[in-house]
């Protein structure tokens, strides 16, 4: 399986982005892929996630009403994006994914790290004030 993340750059407080993550060789046709973040010297947060099958979506408090997880009719990209960015929106975003039953209503909450199994490298945001 392959995750490549593109779209990341430099914006200012107030601005959008929209990220992309390019999904392959996911060999189920129940697959979830989850956007993930992290700011220097700081765990990963969850974002937001997304269902294949279903179109299911789930965001971190921190997200909702300002970002949006999309995926494109091929099931080949997942898209985020982000509107009204803040400065605590920095950091390296990195798409992950696993089996969709394992991150809806698995073990472990819906956008923990540990839910999914295969991670990109990720695409840095930066937002200034």
């Amino acid at each position: 399986v392959q995750l490549v993340e593109s779209g990341g750059g430099l914006v200012q407080a107030g601005g959008s982005l929209k990220l992309s993550c390019a999904v392959s060789g996911f060999d189920s046709d129940d697959y979830a892929v989850g956007w993930f973040r992290q700011a220097p010297g700081k765990e990963y947060e969850g974002v937001a996630c997304i269902r294949f099958t279903d179109g299911n979506t789930f965001y971190a408090n921190s997200a909702k009403g300002r970002f949006t997880i999309s995926t494109d009719n091929a099931g080949n990209s997942v898209h985020l994006e982000m509107n009204s960015l803040k400065p605590e929106d920095t950091g390296n975003y990195v798409c992950a994914a696993s089996i969709g039953s394992q991150v809806f209503g698995g073990q472990f909450r819906t956008l923990s790290a540990i839910s999914y199994k295969f991670w990109g490298q990720g695409t840095q945001v930066a937002v200034s004030s």
